[in-house]
């Protein structure tokens, strides 16, 4: 198999949004009974206009007709600091790979991408929330813990 890696256009949208439930569900350990309807009619919302604008790419993998795998980038800009002082940031999320398509690389060729589209665009300063499942692999790549950031609980 030689998976195929495409950037999501608004024509996915529909796919991409699907994927991001599978993938909330998974992280957040939530039965197929949970109630997503408000996150997902949002998450389409955000899709649709963040593919429009440029403030989010995304990659799909497909093997053939079928959909393996899938990873996002979010851009956004805070104030400039002294590490960054663009104030430009890249956020990781929604990395998923079918369970059939595990361990053969997929995830890292996708981060990649997402990797390479942010520093494209001279980012520096990416980052990600990282499942067990996942953290190796981020490890390997080169991220870490950051210790400074907190986090008030909605």
């Amino acid at each position: 198999m030689k998976p195929e890696y495409r950037k999501a256009t608004l024509r996915e949208t529909e796919l991409l949004t699907e994927t991001r439930i599978e993938v909330l569900r998974a992280a957040n350990r939530l039965s197929v009974d949970t109630d997503m309807s408000e996150v997902k009619k949002r998450s389409l919302d955000y899709y649709r206009r963040a593919l429009r604008d440029g403030s989010h790419t995304a990659y799909l993998v497909f093997d053939g007709e079928r959909f393996v795998g899938a990873g996002g980038v979010s851009f956004f800009q805070v104030m400039p600091t002294y590490h960054n002082p663009s104030g430009y940031r890249a956020y990781i999320m929604n990395m998923y790979t079918h369970p059939e398509y595990r361990r053969r690389g997929i995830a890292l060729r996708t981060l990649d991408l997402l990797v390479e589209e942010a520093r494209s665009r001279g980012i520096t300063s990416i980052s990600l929330e990282a499942t067990d499942m996942g953290r190796p692999l981020y490890e390997k790549y080169g991220f870490v813990k950051m210790e400074n950031e907190m986090e008030l609980p909605g």
